[in-house]
């Protein structure tokens, strides 16, 4: 199972960015996805997650800015970034929560990262 991320880049200060996150390969079932971020020199942070059912839960500093959503049909999580800040600036990772098979235990996987460039 892979997952490639894609839609970083360098933006100013109150743009937009749209994030996207495939998983390919054999997959029975894909519960929670999520996106994280890491800044330099600090720890990696959930930004905002979606279940299965498409309930989301938003980090306190991008509630009202950042959308999570989903396309389970093809595997993918998406992150719409409006009104951009230079804080957001990191490397954004995508997370998903699969099971194989019906006889594996659910996993965690991650994309490759993303890096997100917000100038002042």
């Amino acid at each position: 199972v892979q997952l490639q991320a894609s839609g970083g880049g360098l933006v100013q200060a109150w743009e937009s960015l749209r994030l996207s996150c495939a998983a390919s390969g054999t997959i029975f079932s894909i519960d929670s996805m999520a996106w994280y971020r890491q800044a330099p020199g600090s720890q990696r942070d959930l930004v905002a997650s979606i279940a299965s059912g498409g309930s989301t839960n938003y980090a306190e500093s991008v509630k009202g800015r950042f959308t999570i959503s989903r396309d389970n049909a093809k595997n993918t999580v998406y992150l719409q970034m409006n009104s951009l800040k230079p804080e957001d600036t990191a490397v954004y990772y995508c997370n998903a929560v699969i099971t194989l098979s019906r006889f594996s235990p659910r996993a965690h996987y991650w994309g490759q990262g993303t890096l997100v460039t917000v100038s002042s």
